[in-house]
């Protein structure tokens, strides 16, 4: 450990963007030594020579600050939004995560699902949206793609429509300066605040998000299923190069598609398991509680420094209250129902979708057995054949050996005799003839050769 103390901490930044970080802390030198300043002004083409040299600096300093820049999309509250160009140092110190998480919106995890709750940003990486959303706003990863484009439309068209929460409200901050309030009253404030808002603004942009994404894949899916079933009822009633290719394009859709439905399901299902997960995911809460915590903290210290000279017990009596009003700040933790039931929402279309899914591909699997069940009959046909091609082979094979054996070119009288081998060929053809017939009912009561 020892060794290590006098390193840097670990950064994901490349050396090109740490070099040019601190390019831009270094202040730049000056195009003219002061020295020369004076004779340059007297001197019109060297003070147009020097004002060409900064402006080439600049240039070369704007040039390097943007280099390792992305384009994102902020979006507040309101619905108001704004296009940003943010480096990562920007961007880590804008939401207040640390650098690992910019990896899990890189290229590398493209096509990962993951929903990480940090202490003031939740990450999403759902398919084709990454965004970074904190208690206020929300920061959109390449919002110019086609992908992405309906879910800043919707965010466009729903986030000024609803009415969130707002974490200035003027009774909270009322009640924030009351240096009195006691831990009932701050219950109270929260089940009121609670009963009368909608859902947090972090939860307004997840489920935009989750429905963006879903709407996506339901509208894959029910392509897949209007183009699955005619591909395989055609495979069933005509087996062929061409159709088998279809099949097997439409194959390694279904299971891109499963996978890109799988993932986002599990990480659903991973929250909807853990509590503390989605107590982490309520934003606007820890807003608000470290808002109240400061101001309890504040009105603590200045009950303290009155109450420290005449009387310490107070002092001790305010510590225990203020003890109290904390614990009952924290008390609602573990009040995860709103985002319970949006995500079992979500979780029941996604595992609708993956039904949908294993439905098409328990079709083709069946349509697979079908046509293997046609080729082995098929096979098996082609087999009887060949029996029967060998047993009228072997009948003919016979006749011919008898044939080419009286056939040798060997003098003899009998030749000369018309018509005189006519019953013997005729008779050893009909036995030839009749050994065939024999084989095959041989074949036939073995059950070699179909009915």
């Amino acid at each position: 450990m020892g060794r290590r103390s006098g390193k840097k901490p670990f950064s994901f930044f490349s050396k090109k963007g740490r070099s040019a970080n601190r390019l831009e802390l270094q202040p730049l030198p000056s195009p003219i030594p002061n020295h020369l300043a004076a004779k340059n002004s007297s001197n019109p083409a060297a003070a147009s020579d020097s004002a060409t040299a900064a402006a080439q600096l600049h240039g070369v300093k704007a040039a390097k600050k943007k280099a390792g820049s992305r384009l994102w999309m902020r979006f507040d509250r309101a619905g108001q939004s704004e296009v940003l160009e943010l480096d990562k140092s920007a961007i880590i110190k804008r939401a207040g995560i640390p650098p690992r998480d910019l990896r899990i919106l890189g290229p590398v995890f493209s096509h990962s699902s993951n929903i990480l709750a940090r202490e003031k940003a939740m990450v999403v990486n759902l398919e084709f949206i990454k965004a970074i959303v904190t208690a206020d706003e929300v920061l959109i990863l390449d919002p110019l793609c086609q992908e992405v484009l309906p879910f800043v439309d919707q965010l466009r068209q729903q986030l000024p429509l609803k009415s969130p929460f707002r974490v200035d409200d003027p009774n909270l901050d009322k009640q924030s300066k009351d240096k009195h309030a006691t831990g009932e009253e701050w219950t109270k404030i929260n089940e009121a605040a609670e009963s009368e808002r909608e859902l947090p603004f972090e939860f307004q942009v997840l489920e935009i998000a989750l429905e963006v994404v879903c709407s996506y894949l339901d509208c894959s899916v029910s392509d897949l299923e209007k183009n699955a079933y005619p591909v395989l009822d055609e495979l069933a009633m005509n087996v062929s190069t061409k159709n088998l290719e279809r099949v097997r394009s439409l194959k390694s859709n279904l299971t891109r598609l499963l996978a890109h439905i799988q993932k986002v399901r599990d990480e659903i299902e991973h929250l909807l398991d853990d509590n503390e997960d989605m107590a982490h995911l309520y934003l606007t809460r820890k807003q608000i509680q470290n808002q109240q915590f400061e101001a309890l903290i504040a009105s603590g210290a200045s009950n303290s420094i009155v109450a420290a000279g005449p009387n310490l017990a107070r002092l001790g009596s305010n510590l225990n209250c203020s003890a109290s009003i904390i614990s009952s700040i924290y008390a609602d933790d573990n009040d995860v129902e709103d985002l319970e039931m949006l995500l079992e929402a979500y979780f029941m279309q996604l595992d609708g979708m993956r039904n949908k899914i294993l439905s098409v591909r328990e079709y083709i699997d069946d349509t697979e057995d079908y046509v293997n069940i046609q080729l082995d009959n098929q096979r098996n046909e082609l087999i009887q054949l060949q029996l029967v091609l060998t047993i009228a082979s072997f009948g003919i094979a016979v006749d011919t050996l008898i044939v080419g054996a009286f056939a040798m070119n060997i003098p003899c009288q009998l030749y000369d005799i018309n018509h005189i081998f006519t019953p013997f060929v005729g008779g050893t053809s009909g036995g030839c003839v009749l050994i065939t017939l024999f084989m095959l009912a041989y074949a036939r009561w073995k059950k070699l050769l179909g009915s």
